[in-house]
């Protein structure tokens, strides 16, 4: 696969980072064939630990082809942390804010120069007891319909074993090794020259979701669950547990007082 123009931030980066990452984690890599040689493209890639992005991004950068992240905008701002993400034309993402927007252009622009722009569709570590992934965000299927780019499906596995989600350290021995499954391109042309309503992105995202799956099932072996989790329904259900045990406790109160009352009465 040929090789494109890759700039002094990212080999400096390679530098920096690939000798820890040989050194630690062992690689089974499969799928660079389905990385595009030329053109635009998103990769959608699971998320199930702080390092595997780091791990992601050797694969990717090892086929040519490196990827723009979309990362929290305060990276960009100071240091050589900042720097190091404007010289690798990492994409900003400005939450909460107006500028909320300009990361999907930013996306958009990237793609049709003919970059890479990785997703991490679910936006942050999957909450899955079982780190399959959950339901995604909307991001990358809006970028992949305005541009009709490929959209690469990624799985990965083995960062979560040498760094699991929330530890605060990593498990070094024995030495992990880290499993990436590249699938072909997913066929989104149902979607095409349709109105982008939020029904028809969430159903595009699915569709992203289950072929990032997919490939995971491969590489553990397993199947998934049918129903991927979902955090929004499950603070939904906490919510509403909430709701029913604080009227539950209020109507036991109300009870005792009204019991009290009545034993007062009966006093007089």
């Amino acid at each position: 696969m040929p090789r494109r123009r890759i700039g002094f931030w990212y080999r400096f980066a390679a530098v920096l980072c690939k000798p820890p990452l040989v050194v630690l984690i062992k690689r089974d890599w499969r799928g660079m064939e389905n990385i595009p040689a030329e053109g635009g493209f998103i990769t959608a890639v699971n998320h199930n630990s702080h390092v595997d992005p780091f791990a992601y991004a050797h694969f990717q950068y090892n086929t040519g082809r490196v990827p723009r992240f979309l990362a929290k905008s305060g990276l960009f701002k100071k240091g050589f942390v900042g720097a190091a993400m404007r010289g690798t034309g990492q994409i900003p993402v400005y939450r909460e804010s107006t500028d909320a927007l300009s990361a999907y252009r930013a996306a958009i622009d990237a793609v049709e120069r003919g970059e890479c722009v990785a997703f991490y569709p679910e936006a942050t570590l999957t909450r899955d007891p079982d780190l399959w992934p959950m339901t995604g965000k909307t991001g990358a299927a809006r970028v992949a319909l305005q541009t009709k780019c490929p959209v690469i499906p990624v799985a990965q596995w083995g960062a979560n074993l040498l760094l699991p989600p929330y530890a605060k350290k990593p498990d070094l021995l024995p030495r992990k090794t880290h499993h990436v499954l590249a699938g072909p391109p997913v066929d989104l042309s149902r979607f095409y020259d349709k109105e982008m309503t939020p029904d028809l992105l969430k159903e595009a995202t699915e569709v992203i979701m289950a072929a990032i799956t997919a490939q995971l099932e491969v590489i553990r072996g397993e199947k998934a669950p049918t129903t991927p989790f979902d955090p929004r329904q499950v603070r939904i259900e906490q919510r509403r547990r909430t709701r029913v045990q604080g009227k539950t406790e209020q109507h036991a109160e109300q009870h005792v007082q009204q019991k009290a009352e009545q034993e007062e009465g009966h006093g007089k």
